[in-house]
């Protein structure tokens, strides 16, 4: 199991890493460039194309314009498929997680990871447990305890079927006993508000998916997937900062760190100068005010990889999902 969870011992050193400074491309887009989340409107990766997006913009990081584009069907297949068709068109520049590499082991896809260039992994995002307050859970022990109790097990809501969530989901109910019943959606913001419309009986959003509804105290977090505990000490919900937020270790949920990447790519077989191009291009988004602010507001974890460490990275991270996959039987290989 350890494979999977490279991505936590990464994340959780809060390292920024970058190769040797590249040579200034050759390659010059001359017409607007799309970003395609592989997500719906409101979800994570959604979120993440459009502050890069707003980054370039406001920074003026480009004399051109850059529009975000939603391809989420297929729990973000859309996105990736739309990449196959549209081979070595350096406008296009795809935004996702793990999925490129993760869908293709739960279904059986027009499109292989080979079918994209991976150019830069620039964050990672930690998942939590959330519970709707009215509920009466306040903490994982009432909340393993509720769940034992139910007669039909809870029911369980993620972005997307086989992705992420779901493994996360698998993790917490054998590491806790509970009967769970996942249920996708296409976004973690739908997610969201079905937990608030008491439509589901937990979560495993990311922090920027659920905030408001903490906020609102329509949610409530009860651990993070974390080797250790968030920063920031202004409260956000009941009082309570990300801070106050422990770890689902110590709350005594014995499941490892799990964490998400948030990464960017290119169609297959693209031109090494379009590559280095942008690589280039999304370094200086991460200098910008725009993205430090997201990063500080997501409560995300700043752990920028390319060329081989991030291919070495996606090697062991895929391995570590195909693990799981096989134990659960949810392999289309």
């Amino acid at each position: 199991m350890q494979k999977l969870f490279f991505a936590a011992a990464m994340a959780g050193a809060g390292v920024v890493t970058f190769s040797t400074a590249a040579q200034a491309a050759d390659w010059q887009p001359t017409r607007p460039i799309e970003f395609i989340a592989s997500a719906g409107a409101g979800g994570g990766t959604d979120v993440f194309a459009r502050t890069v997006q707003t980054a370039i913009n406001k920074n003026k990081l480009l004399p051109q314009s850059v529009i975000v584009t939603n391809k989420g069907g297929g729990s973000g297949a859309e996105a990736f498929v739309y990449a196959k068709t549209n081979a070595k068109d350096p406008y296009k520049v795809y935004f996702g997680t793990q999925d490129v590499y993760l869908l293709p082991i739960g279904s059986k896809l027009s499109y292989t990871p080979a079918d994209l260039t991976p150019v830069i992994s620039m964050l990672f995002d930690p998942f939590l447990l959330w519970v709707q307050p009215e509920s009466g859970i306040t903490d994982v022990a009432s909340f393993v305890a509720k769940a034992k109790a139910s007669p039909s097990g809870f029911k369980a809501g993620g972005a997307k079927a086989r992705e992420a969530d779901e493994t996360l989901v698998s993790l917490i109910k054998g590491a806790s006993g509970i009967n769970a019943r996942y249920i996708p959606y296409k976004s973690g913001s739908e997610v969201a508000t079905q937990l608030a419309g008491k439509h589901l009986d937990f979560n495993v959003n990311n922090p920027a998916e659920s905030v408001e509804q903490w906020r609102a105290g329509a949610q409530r977090p009860l651990c993070v997937f974390s080797a250790k505990r968030m920063p920031g000490t202004t409260p956000v919900g009941e009082g309570k900062s990300w801070s106050d937020i422990p770890t689902c270790k110590e709350a005594g949920l014995n499941v490892r760190p799990f964490e998400q990447p948030r990464t960017i790519w290119l169609a297959a077989n693209m031109d090494p100068d379009v590559v280095a191009f942008y690589k280039d291009l999304f370094r200086k988004v991460t200098q910008t005010p725009e993205w430090k602010s997201y990063v500080e507001r997501s409560v995300t974890i700043p752990t920028v990889m390319v060329d081989e460490e991030l291919r070495s990275f996606i090697a062991t991270d895929k391995a570590g999902y195909e693990e799981i996959f096989g134990r659960n039987g949810w392999s289309a290989q």
